[in-house]
């Protein structure tokens, strides 16, 4: 009896821890998988939200997805480049504490990283069956020897002259930013190709859970996708991004630096237009492939009890700050999409306007899948904003790019540059950072305030090129 008595006990405590740490539990009481979606380059276009962008963004699968579960709209990426981004919510290590704040760095033996563990490799380590398809890391391995993998390649470049008419290197070769209609088929795409490796493991029986990471290269530059996609974003009813022509009058040297060319010099050829096009053609080809990666799981034995979490990596411009590209520390750089699934925790069509950071995504896949999180790891867990999205997450969300870094809270955006310049923006009343506050003095006791939470940090030194003499 008093055996009986004890292992109730017993029973109830291990209840309670599961509880208290928040690990998800379906009803099949069967372990949770994973399914890791990443895309490259997307940006928040599709929220519409805050007049940062009103066109039509055809996106069907990853609203729908955002419908079933929870999505953040603040979102922030812990560095605005693909390297320091990923490494960063892989590892856990945020980029201001490893000083991997660009891409091509000497990171090979940086101690902050080389003492970090992987949250792929705490999975591999607790037994998951690992899958990896595309693009998921960038220059800094996981330190995991995947079951099944499938590794991001690019697709060959249409043959000819480049289609924008200006983006021609020296050599005559069409150059990263390009775009047009595809050669290829459908189907011999590198992403389709992605798409359909993740679908076949979720396809195969497993007798263990699984980890599922599929990362698209698109809708990264060069912009190359079937006609279909273009001709769902005819030009005469294409809604452009709000701009200001005189947006950097009020920048600091060092943000106008940041600037790049492509936005004049494709107004300069009239090219401005079937950019933008491009880059919404290149969305929605996206956006199918990771519907058929959804699909596959709804239509496959392992729906309720997979955890599914979308991200993008950081931010991208497409003319707004008269910018093309990533690498900022605006709003358009720096904010993401994100969204999580998961079965017996979420609720459907839940909006979180709390600002979280995709360091976050760590210690919370380790929390929902009962884990325990290393000590090393920067982030905080959203798992409470999982069941309540109006639950308190007051942590200060950084963004460092070189030597450069951002704080994002509820409602205003600092920015340091290197140099001391700065910008400072009430985001709340202007979403689109148009009008920098910095000398204004009745935010000088704000200004301050954010100042001091700000974390002192040293780029790391590029990667030597190799002398091909």
């Amino acid at each position: 009896m008093k055996r009986h008595v004890l292992m109730i006990v017993m029973a109830a405590w291990v209840v309670g821890i599961c509880v208290h740490v928040g690990a998800a539990v379906p009803a099949s009481g069967k372990a949770m998988n994973v399914l890791f979606l990443v895309i490259d380059d997307l940006n928040t276009w599709m929220l519409n939200k805050d007049g940062r962008y009103a066109g039509k963004v055809v996106a069907p699968n990853i609203r729908r997805l955002a419908d079933s579960g929870v999505i953040f709209t603040r979102a922030y990426t812990a560095s605005p480049k693909c390297s320091p981004s990923r490494t960063a919510f892989l590892m856990g290590v945020a980029p201001w504490e490893s000083g991997h704040t660009e891409n091509a760095l000497d990171i090979k033996d940086n101690a902050a990283l080389k003492t970090a563990v992987s949250f792929p490799k705490l999975f591999k380590e607790r037994g998951y069956f690992m899958v990896s398809s595309g693009k998921i890391g960038h220059g800094y391995g996981t330190g995991v020897e995947w079951d099944l993998e499938h590794r991001h390649t690019r697709d060959p470049a249409p043959p000819g002259t480049p289609f924008n008419g200006f983006a021609k290197a020296k050599s005559g070769r069409l150059t990263e930013r390009d775009w047009g209609v595809t050669h290829l088929k459908e189907s011999e795409m590198n992403d389709t190709k992605v798409a359909d490796c993740a679908i076949e493991a979720l396809k195969m029986k497993h007798d263990k859970p699984f980890f599922i990471a599929c990362g698209l290269f698109h809708p990264h530059m060069p912009w190359y996708v079937p006609r279909k996609y273009f001709d769902m974003y005819p030009l005469d009813g294409l809604v452009l991004p709000p701009l200001k022509e005189d947006d950097l009058d009020d920048i600091p040297q060092q943000g106008q630096d940041l600037v790049c060319s492509t936005y004049e010099t494709a107004i300069q050829h009239n090219q401005y237009e079937k950019g933008v096009q491009a880059y919404l053609a290149t969305t929605s080809y996206a956006d199918a492939q990771m519907g058929r990666v959804l699909d596959a799981l709804e239509n496959s034995p392992y729906k309720d009890n997979t955890i599914v979490v979308l991200l993008s990596d950081h931010g991208f411009h497409v003319g707004e700050k008269t910018h093309w590209q990533k690498s900022t520390l605006w709003e358009d750089g720096t904010n993401v999409l994100l969204m999580y699934r998961v079965p017996g925790l979420t609720k459907a069509k839940q909006v979180c306007d709390r600002p979280v950071s995709l360091l976050d995504i760590y210690p919370t896949l380790t929390e929902l899948t009962g884990l325990q999180t290393p000590e090393h790891v920067a982030g905080h867990s959203m798992v409470p904003l999982l069941q309540d999205v109006n639950a308190s997450h007051d942590y200060p969300i950084f963004t460092a790019y070189k030597n450069h870094i951002t704080i994002r809270t509820d409602r205003h955006r600092l920015i340091r540059y290197e140099d001391g310049g700065m910008e400072l923006y009430d985001c709340s009343k202007d979403p689109n950072e148009w009008t920098n506050l910095e000398s204004n003095p009745e935010y000088a006791s704000l200004k301050r305030e954010l100042t001091a939470q700000l974390p002192e940090f040293e780029m790391l030194p590029y990667v030597k090129k190799k002398n091909k003499n």
